[in-house]
């Protein structure tokens, strides 16, 4: 069994590295996504999408990726998604469930996730941990997150760019139209939304616990500590596989919900 540990300097700038590291395969109206799809026989792909948004700063993109209250308000993908303990300032554990396009089945995930702000940049890192109060649920295929996050980088006073970063394990065989569509329309449209949402945060922020943000404040969190001991990484050859690679995409009329990614 692999334990938890809280990523280190080291960690934070592997995944900025990451994340500013080759070839964009598509670049088109200040979006541009880069896709490495897995070798044979691996479920394994990696995602980044990258957005450069002209009208929000830093500090505020940065605020509305922490906010799970807001999140509410603009994540049409989200079914469920709390905190549920600390285990250092910077960092904590949480659960996200999102819908994911039809007819595949919903997905959930437990995640400790981490953060930093340094030199410009801003960074969110989650991988997926095992948690003894929040085993796999009967109506969701538990997901495994590798690697995701975000590198939110100042490129002005009121101006900055974003890249998500996911390497992730949908646990399970997949159908090919699944992985083209969160790529080509999915992932993107929901960076996309997030944009929307961070030009509308500062006055939705002011009616609602303005002075309230523990990722910036860790002495409001009020999330029970729990110790690292308790967590160990979640891998997928522990989880039961679901071969979902002879489904058929279903018509949907809001199309723009259900990712694969989260």
């Amino acid at each position: 069994m692999e334990w938890a540990q809280v990523p280190d300097a080291a960690a934070f700038r592997a995944f900025r590295q990451r994340c500013q590291d080759g070839s964009w395969q598509q670049d088109r109206g200040g979006l541009a996504v880069s896709l490495q799809l897995p070798p044979p026989g691996c479920a394994i792909h990696q995602l980044k999408c990258r957005i450069d948004v002209p009208d929000v700063p830093a500090a505020t993109m940065y605020d509305v990726l922490h906010d799970s209250e807001y999140r509410w308000e603009w994540d049409t993908n989200v079914i469920d998604t709390h905190g549920i303990a600390q285990v250092a300032v910077n960092a904590d554990v949480g659960y996200y469930a999102w819908r994911c396009p039809k007819p595949l089945k919903n997905r959930d995930v437990v995640m400790l996730r981490a953060w930093q702000v340094e030199d410009g940049y801003h960074t969110i890192i989650n991988f997926s941990v095992k948690h003894p109060k929040y085993p796999p649920r009967k109506d969701m295929v538990r997901a495994v997150c590798l690697l995701t996050g975000y590198l939110v980088h100042s490129t002005g006073p009121n101006s900055c760019s974003l890249t998500y970063l996911a390497q992730v394990d949908p646990k399970g065989s997949l159908p090919k139209w699944v992985v083209n569509k969160a790529s080509q329309y999915l992932v993107p449209q929901m960076l996309k939304k997030l944009h929307k949402a961070c030009v509308q945060y500062p006055a939705w922020k002011q009616q609602h616990n303005v002075n309230m943000k523990p990722w910036l404040y860790p002495e409001q969190n009020k999330l029970p500590v729990l110790a690292l001991s308790e967590l160990a990484l979640q891998r997928a050859a522990s989880l039961e596989n679901i071969d979902e690679s002879s489904l058929a995409e279903e018509k949907d009329e809001s199309s723009d919900r259900g990712a694969l990614e989260n």
